[in-house]
């Protein structure tokens, strides 16, 4: 089961993934309010094994090292934006006022990888462009996207490590290659679907 709350001032969409079966849970992406994402995992009794990070940027890893304590969970990121949770000017946060230094990874995420959340399986899907190390998730429920994608559009690639000839390239090769009717989920914003990108995305059109 795969569920989305915008989270922060930038609104950057949290998602939470978990085994109805087991109860075993991975959380995309905590940019900001620890407090509210723990409330949300109490609720829904579930157990928060993985922390799993689409990038880098400040506005997705903000609540990371809170989160990671009081759930006891490992944390996830590409090795393209490891170190973007240790350097306040790489994450972009000391451009905003507050420098945001966290731990390092537990765990260096690989193309193709799968990680098993109790009997369900995310398959790490590496598509920089946003970002050296941006990667999306493929899930039983749908894709979640990160800063990749987006319904109607992509990811900004003037930052430090973007590159937009390599976001398309992983767009078209790992993104689009999946059935039309599979849902995408995006770092911010509305949910979408790959046909509906493939027909009216502007970028892809």
């Amino acid at each position: 089961m795969l569920e989305v709350k915008p989270m922060g001032t930038m609104g950057a969409n949290c998602h939470l993934y978990y085994c109805n079966e087991t109860k075993k849970a991975a959380l995309v992406d905590p940019g900001a309010e620890a407090d509210r994402i723990f409330r949300w995992v109490q609720e829904k009794g579930v157990k928060v094994e993985y922390i799993l990070l689409t990038h880098g940027h400040l506005d997705h890893i903000g609540a990371v090292d809170e989160l990671r304590d009081q759930l006891g969970a490992q944390v996830g990121i590409h090795s393209g934006d490891s170190a973007m949770l240790t350097d306040a000017r790489k994450n972009m946060s000391s451009y905003f006022g507050s420098a945001v230094v966290l731990k390092p990874a537990d765990i260096l995420l690989q193309d193709g990888q799968v990680i098993m959340v109790g009997k369900e399986k995310i398959t790490v899907l590496a598509t920089p462009g946003h970002s050296l190390g941006s990667v999306c998730f493929l899930t039983g429920d749908g894709l979640i996207s990160g800063d990749t994608l987006f319904a109607g559009s992509i990811g900004r690639t003037d930052f430090p490590g973007g590159s937009l000839n390599e976001l398309l390239n992983g767009v078209t090769k790992k993104l689009l290659v999946l059935p039309e009717e599979t849902r995408v989920y995006p770092g911010h914003g509305e949910n979408t679907t790959i046909g509906k990108e493939k027909r009216e995305n502007p970028f892809l059109t």
